[in-house]
């Protein structure tokens, strides 16, 4: 079974503090800060690195469906908008994801692509991991 490793580093208290956070062992560090977190300062947050994820999974899964049924696609571009707000419960969660997905998939209807992009939407291992989290999927063919 496939292992991935990444990590982070803070330093400093939550506001003031800042820290470097890197996509596995040969990544190159990006920095985050409250602002980059909470406030759409400069740097990253650890929600970008969720929505990526989600993205680069969702289009994977979506893929490997499509092929395995005889539908190889052209292309699949997935984006994914994690959104992170006040829990109820106390402190910040992950409230909701949005997922827009648009592929080229020669000779493919409409309907079975939704079919596919549904499957693929609770399907995906990083679906699977928000499966209490709402996720709305806006999925369509391209020309």
């Amino acid at each position: 079974m496939a292992v991935s490793t990444s990590d982070a580093s803070w330093q400093g208290d939550l506001r003031s503090g800042r820290g470097t956070m890197r996509v596995g062992p040969r990544g190159q560090p990006q920095p985050y800060t409250f602002a980059s977190r909470f406030e759409n300062g400069e740097g990253s947050s650890p929600e970008e690195l969720v929505a990526a994820a989600h993205a680069g999974c969702y289009a994977m899964a979506l893929s490997n469906d499509l092929a395995s049924n005889g539908h190889t696609p052209d292309s699949v571009h997935a984006t994914a908008t994690v959104h992170l707000g006040p829990d109820p419960a106390g402190g910040f969660h992950i409230s909701s994801i949005n997922l827009v997905v648009r592929a080229r998939i020669p000779g493919l209807t409409e309907e079975s692509f939704q079919s596919f992009a549904d499957a693929a939407k609770t399907g995906c291992p990083i679906s699977k991991l928000y499966a209490g989290t709402s996720i709305e999927l806006d999925a369509a063919l391209e020309a």
